[in-house]
């Protein structure tokens, strides 16, 4: 039978390459990290739990994909390089044809992005996923959130709301053809971490954060580290492909605060304009100027038109979202 050490070796233990920043990985009581001179380490964590981030019977592979992509999510919104990771697991059973499909998800993002597994723990329990993801940047170029100024821009990259209408329809909450469901659905479960677009707006961007649980409450917290307050044009923002084709308030609440997007939402000064554009084609990412960051405190929300908007909306939060 499969015991916990063995469960390790077979599908988590991996040789660290070389020049990585990881000098000793799995198997130790602890990971060494060997961090570029000079550099500030970036830390965040995630946890996953069945039921509440995932439904029972998730996809394995695609959930090791978003297990990893929701960190890396974090790094690319510090303007970091990932290094490594740990990867705690509590497992209801041993079940071999999960966890090499978990692994092959998990490792194959991983690789993407060079960063390697180093530890971690496994233990029996509800299904729960948590990750620490380590990466690093130069000081003084880290993108913060307490950043913003007055008179910057605010941008957003690739597309918004698609995650959250693929979960209406996994409840049943809206109708939406297989095809349209299956395509909104790789948005929910397979997030594209902007790595690339985080590394090319360090020295360019003033603030970012990433859009994990709605545009309206993450650009909140900018707005509210920095003591700023912002105009948004709701009808800017880049909805998903097929939320598109869905009637405008529905567009415009799952857009605004939707949740599950991953995107990186980031100020600039409106003279970086060029430079915001040059780098996001470097980066290979569509990225969409929606708003402007004020004196006065709040965020205001407008049409096209510039006409006021009042949306009965609120993004996700783990303790009052059911």
């Amino acid at each position: 039978m499969l015991s916990e050490f063995s469960l390790i070796s077979r599908y988590f233990t991996r040789t660290p390459s070389a020049n990585s920043g990881v000098d000793l990985g799995v198997g130790d009581d602890c990971a060494l990290l060997a961090p570029a001179p000079g550099m500030q380490l970036a830390i965040s964590s995630d946890m996953l739990v069945e039921g509440r981030h995932f439904f029972p019977g998730a996809d394995a592979r695609l959930l090791g994909h978003k297990s990893l992509a929701v960190n890396l999510s974090d790094l690319a919104a510090m303007g970091a390089k990932p290094v490594g990771f740990t990867l705690a697991l509590a497992l209801p059973a041993l079940d071999e044809s999960w966890l090499a499909d978990y692994s092959a998800g998990l490792f194959a993002l991983a690789d993407e992005h060079g960063c390697q597994l180093i530890g971690g723990d496994t233990t029996k329990g509800p299904l729960t996923l948590c990750i620490t993801v380590f990466g690093h940047v130069p000081p003084g170029l880290a993108l913060r959130r307490d950043q913003a100024r007055e008179g910057d821009d605010i941008w957003v990259s690739g597309t918004l709301g698609d995650a959250r209408l693929a979960l209406a329809g996994y409840r049943r909450e809206c109708s939406l053809p297989d095809a349209e469901l299956a395509a909104a659905g790789l948005r929910m479960h397979a997030p594209t971490p902007r790595i690339a677009l985080g590394l090319a707006l360090r020295g360019i961007a003033h603030a970012a954060i990433d859009i994990s649980d709605g545009l309206i409450g993450d650009l909140g917290h900018i707005l509210e580290r920095s003591g700023v307050g912002a105009t948004v044009n709701v009808d800017a923002v880049p909805a998903g492909a097929v939320l598109r084709t869905q009637e405008s308030t529905m567009r415009r609440n799952y857009a605004m605060a939707g949740g599950d997007d991953y995107e990186l939402c980031f100020t600039a000064p409106p003279s970086a304009r060029a430079e915001i554009n040059a780098a996001a084609q470097r980066a290979q990412c569509e990225v969409t100027l929606i708003g402007t960051v004020d004196a006065i405190p709040g965020l205001r929300l407008i049409d096209r038109s510039g006409k006021p908007l009042l949306l009965q909306v609120q993004s996700f939060d783990h303790f009052s979202t059911p």
